[in-house]
């Protein structure tokens, strides 16, 4: 019988202290040294998802690690995935598919004893197929309220075998604190689990540090294994959104810029999709939760959502959708996303109450299309060409149609109440004997789109060429060059592994792979 794979685990001392992008680096850095490896989170909370290309839903965060390592992403990398919907409920989705909805004490009472033997069962397939697994941990192990069903953090850690290498966030105040304090809750068989620690997000001058290092290296018997500095505009997505603001642009608006504004909905999901603008020289990117800092924008983004009904409502309440329905009429850009999409039209109805309890509810009226919410998630990877250049007033410099791909992730479906422009034909990626169907709907005067498709603005061509489309309507020049996404997030990749490897001690490291726990 073939050996298990060895396993190597990053748990924290809180949530947001680095764990997923420590994880990414070291999947990197063990497949650029000549490891067979895979990630592994047996069970994450995000609305920021990952579609496989069996059509299956993972948390963002492991499908970047397998990107990280260059291995197909599955869902036993992530077997069950928490998608927040409302206070305290959250669909439960189970190896990429919705299970149900559970409010998190009939979570922890009724379904965590099965999920122990799902996150076991997905991770021995792991360790058969590769050499080595990379293990995230989820919030803190020190959670004394929640250990005894613990399956994300020690009790994973004795099931895997792996020794565990402590993160602890500098930045936030209290390392020493944190880490200690961490080690005090464990018992003493999970304490002698711990191997290490990772300082992280340090910004200053490491000779400040040291005498720090040295009392909690002979306070614990147990060594530091690196001091990771705080590293700028890493390039790479988040799991969630806890440091969303961190992402975005802290510098003022330049004159050249185009000052693009995406809705920040309190239930936002897949903010990922925005990215790419981040990379746009001539692009000024802003999240917006008040009507007060709405602004003069070029081009505004509603985007998706765990709950549709009530983010719509919020808009309402906010008095956004009002500015925003009045920015259409005076000629403004506006782009919506899968929910941002949906609500565009107009009649939005949840019978069944499959996602919230609003039964009906009217749209923004911007489309002629009526969605109806469904208990069937649609999970699908698409690939397909955009249809923007039979609309007379875009702008697209290409006499052949531009290619798209991304993906779908959404419980409506949405019907057309009268002939429409479509902005896209799509079928599902890779499969050539499906026909292509319509996807999305663009106004007359080609500045209003709404689509199903996340990560549409992955897509260079496409990308640069619809904000081309606003620059010239500004009266400004189009900008030529077009930049690959796909190389920046690669060199992104291969930046942050450096970066890690430097700081390091990846001896020491592989050295804990190999002996475990002794």
């Amino acid at each position: 019988m073939k050996k298990l794979a060895n396993t190597i685990m990053l748990q924290g001392t809180a949530s947001d202290v680095g764990k997923s992008i420590i994880t990414t680096a070291l999947c990197r850095i063990f497949y650029q040294d000549g490891n067979k490896v895979a990630p592994y989170k047996s069970q994450n909370m995000s609305l920021n998802s990952y579609v496989t290309l069996d059509g299956k839903e993972i948390g963002r965060a492991q499908g970047m690690q397998a990107d990280a390592c260059y291995t197909v992403a599955t869902t036993d990398m992530n077997p069950i995935l928490l998608k927040p919907k409302q206070d305290m409920v959250s669909q439960v989705v189970v190896h990429g598919k919705p299970y149900k909805d559970l409010d998190a004490r009939s979570y922890r009472e009724q379904y965590l004893h099965t999920a122990e033997g799902i996150v076991k069962d997905s991770l021995h397939r792991l360790r058969e197929k590769y050499d080595l697994i990379t293990i995230e941990g989820a919030g803190s192990p020190a959670e004394v309220n929640l250990k005894d069903r613990d399956i994300v953090n020690m009790r994973l850690a004795k099931w895997a075998d792996a020794p565990v290498i402590l993160v602890a966030d500098i930045d936030r105040g209290g390392v020493f604190a944190s880490i200690v304090g961490t080690l005090e809750i464990l018992t003493p068989e999970e304490r002698n689990r711990v191997s290490g620690f990772i300082i992280n997000k340090f910004r200053g001058d490491i000779s400040l540090l040291q005498s720090g290092i040295d009392w909690l290296e002979n306070k614990t018997n147990k060594p530091v294994l690196g001091v990771i500095p705080y590293l700028h505009h890493l390039g790479l997505e988040d799991e969630d959104g806890a440091s969303l603001d961190m992402k975005i642009k802290s510098t003022q608006k330049l004159e050249d810029q185009l000052d693009v504004v995406v809705i920040k909905l309190p239930r936002i999901s897949n903010f990922t999709d925005f990215d790419p603008l981040l990379e746009e020289s001539d692009v000024h990117l802003r999240y917006i939760e008040h009507l007060d800092d709405w602004g003069t924008p070029d081009l505004v983004i509603i985007p998706g959502s765990k709950n549709t009904l009530q983010d719509l409502l919020y808009l309402r309440e906010t008095g956004i959708e009002e500015k925003l329905t009045e920015y259409v009429k005076q000629g403004g850009f506006l782009l919506g996303i899968c929910a941002g999409y949906q609500m565009m039209g107009e009649k939005l109805l949840d019978p069944h109450h499959f996602e919230s309890d609003v039964s009906e509810l009217n749209g923004m009226g911007l489309f002629p299309t009526e969605t109806t919410f469904i208990q069937n998630k649609r999970t699908e990877r698409v690939e397909g060409t955009t249809l923007l250049h039979f609309n007379d007033q875009i702008h697209f410099k290409h006499s052949d149609p531009i290619k798209i791909e991304g993906y779908e992730i959404h419980m409506g479906t949405t019907l057309f109440l009268q002939p429409v422009q479509h902005a896209f034909q799509i079928r599902l990626a890779g499969n050539y004997e499906h026909s292509f169907h319509n996807d999305g709907v663009v106004s007359d005067n080609g500045k209003v789109i709404g689509t199903y498709i996340h990560g549409i603005l992955d897509n260079d061509v496409f990308r640069r060429n619809w904000l081309n489309n606003v620059r010239i309507h500004k009266g400004w020049t189009e900008l030529k060059e077009t930049i690959s996404y796909k190389n920046k997030r690669e060199e992104a990749f291969d930046r942050l592994a450096d970066h890690v490897r430097l700081y390091l001690n990846m001896e020491k490291v592989y050295q804990i792979i190999e002996e475990g726990i002794k």
